[in-house]
């Protein structure tokens, strides 16, 4: 899968699926493309900040947040949607995912956790169909139904 055919699939056929499976080529291409988005917009956000500093009432810095809070708002249920299946594909159930992010607000544990999430993103997804779905890369392989 390819960065557009990721960020096209994310945003538009998956846009709020939690159910299937994410390949890791999906989900590295989607956040290659948040992260470019938001390395984007915080330079429009920094550059109209720049433009409209006359010494107003208003920080410039805001004009930075207040564009990349909606980006991020905007992106926020895909985002969880494509992390919850990226867990899927390992044979992890997507509560796993709800549960290192509130145990993430723990002061000290939340570096762990998001070592957890980043580990299991990294890993390569189960072969084969699991309890989730058909295997991302190889849809073609049949297997008996899980129950």
């Amino acid at each position: 899968m390819g960065f557009t055919e990721a960020v096209r699939t994310v945003l538009k056929k998956k846009y709020a699926t939690f159910s299937g499976r994410a390949s890791r080529s999906e989900y590295w291409w989607f956040m290659l493309f948040y992260f470019l988005a938001m390395v984007v917009l915080g330079f429009l956000g920094g550059v109209l900040a720049f433009a409209t500093s006359g010494g107003g009432a208003v920080s410039p810095a805001s004009y930075a947040v207040v564009i990349c809070g909606l980006f991020i708002l905007a992106i926020l249920l895909p985002l969880t949607a494509l992390q919850v299946r990226r867990f899927h594909d390992r044979n992890i159930s997507g509560w796993w995912y709800l549960a290192l992010v509130i145990l993430g607000f723990i002061p000290y544990v939340g570096f762990g956790t998001g070592l957890a999430i980043f580990i299991i993103d990294v890993l390569p997804g189960t072969e084969g169909p699991n309890k989730f779905g058909a295997d991302p890369l190889r849809p073609e392989i049949r297997a008996e139904v899980f129950a």
